[in-house]
């Protein structure tokens, strides 16, 4: 037989030969795995030589008009791109170098805002800042905007103030609202009403009565009657909210007032701390039954609320005393009662209250002196608090100082923050259950070892 013609067999890429064609480069997929490896390593090699070149330079080459492909042929460019690639030129390194001191300039500055901030009190950096209302995200209504300003700017202060004014703005946002199609009111209200809290609380953090209140109106929202038309739905709604207000505030201070005040003989000597709404409703509503009585108010900076407590009972006609904190154990053996407000009470029958009741609890039980808090029960938490490290916030600044004889303007006469000053004002402090005698609420008068009692005497609602 015949053999068969040994014929030349050439891939299909090229002749047999090993190098590449004169035409288009191979691709990564038609390589093998041989020539995959060495195109990574030629790559490679490039890269490392481009970066010694740099090193040794200081910058980097310009690169040449006609840079050669892998392949080997050259790169081709666009007529209208001509231009343009001849007129970028290499930034030198002086530019760069200054780029990169101005970025650096603007890190440091950055750095020192936000030390100079928590400066040296790094411990207390958790409190709760006042700052400025930023720019309000989502749909949020301008009842809001405008009470987070009085919030951030502490124009309304006090538990019960702010939690009044909270329910009145959901009212309005309530009868503004409307439901989207294909939405029910029940739903889509709670999800509308987020970012308004939201907004309220960057503005100031949310106080223990806000938290009640809002957590009864979701529950209220919540049980809204899907058949019930749109206005009713919300007319039923602020007519909850309105009873909420009155039964768990207006006529709970008024069942305190006549509880508390029944505990004021004639001849007593009253102090009391800072300004609590509520302890100055039982003295007006004491003097107004006929009892003689005596007032001592205590105050404290930067707040200086009980100045203005001082004014409304001498005008009402009670005889008072204002003095600073610190004068605070020259009149505590003529004192017979010492009421004072609450922010918030615990389970655990800790008082949350103004910097500075604490010590006047503490001060009066050395005396041996009754000290009676006065508190709705909507300001009831269940939480358990042991300090008022772990939770607080901070006063505003620009605290003045008085000078005696006043020879320096009222300006220089500002306490804010300097290069060497940090100003610390913390808001409330926790008086300890042991400080306390009573606690007067609107369901009776109940020691602070039975504060966790409150939930069954109100049928475990809040």
């Amino acid at each position: 037989m015949v053999p068969a013609p040994i014929l030349d067999v050439h891939p299909p890429n090229g002749p047999a030969t090993g190098e590449p064609s004169s035409g288009q480069p191979k691709s990564q997929k038609a390589m093998t795995k041989a020539e995959r490896r060495e195109l990574q390593e030629r790559q490679r090699a490039a890269k490392a030589a481009k970066a010694a070149a740099n090193g040794v330079n200081g910058k980097a080459p310009p690169k040449p008009k006609d840079q050669a492909t892998p392949s080997g042929g050259s790169a081709k460019q666009k007529p209208g791109r001509a231009s343009e690639s001849q007129a970028k030129t290499p930034v030198p390194a002086a530019t760069r170098a200054a780029e990169k001191a101005k970025a650096g300039q603007v890190a440091a500055a950055t750095d020192a805002m936000a030390k100079s901030q928590a400066r040296g009190l790094l411990i207390f950096s958790h409190f709760g800042l006042p700052k400025p209302v930023s720019a309000a995200k989502g749909d949020i209504h301008p009842a809001i905007v405008r009470l987070a300003l009085q919030f951030s700017t502490f124009k309304i202060t006090g538990a019960n103030a702010r939690c009044i004014a909270t329910l009145t703005a959901f009212k309005t946002v309530i009868q503004d609202y409307v439901t989207p199609p294909n939405h029910t009111l029940s739903r889509h209200l709670m999800t509308h009403l987020s970012p308004q809290i939201s907004h309220l609380v960057a503005a100031r953090p949310m106080s223990i009565t806000m938290g009640n209140a809002i957590r009864q109106l979701k529950l209220d929202i919540s049980g809204t009657d899907f058949d019930l038309p749109e206005q009713d739905a919300k007319d039923a709604l602020c007519h909850k909210i309105d009873t909420y207000i009155r039964e768990r505030i207006i006529i709970a201070d008024q069942v305190i007032q006549e509880t508390a005040g029944n505990k004021i003989k004639d001849g007593d000597v009253i102090l009391t701390y800072a300004r609590s709404s509520v302890v100055e409703k039982v003295l007006l509503e004491a003097h107004a039954s006929g009892r003689i009585f005596s007032a001592i108010v205590v105050d404290s900076r930067p707040m200086l609320e009980g100045k203005r407590l001082a004014a409304v009972l001498s005008e009402a006609g009670i005889q008072c005393t204002y003095l600073l904190l610190p004068a605070l154990g020259s009149v505590m053996s003529e004192v017979n009662t010492v009421l004072v407000g609450a922010h918030s009470i615990h389970t655990n029958g800790a008082v949350y209250s103004r910097a500075g009741t604490a010590l006047v609890a503490m001060m009066a039980k050395r005396h041996s002196v009754p000290v009676v808090v006065c508190c709705e029960t909507y300001k009831f938490s269940e939480t358990i608090q042991l300090d008022s490290f772990t939770k607080n916030e901070l006063a505003p600044l620009g605290d003045l100082f008085s000078s005696f004889p006043n020879t320096k303007p009222r300006e220089s006469l500002t306490l804010e923050n300097k290069p060497n000053l940090e100003i610390l004002n913390p808001l409330y402090d926790l008086t300890p259950p042991t400080c306390i005698t009573a606690v007067v609420t609107e369901v009776g008068v109940i020691p602070p070892n039975s504060i966790s009692s409150i939930p069954v005497a109100l049928g475990r609602l809040l």
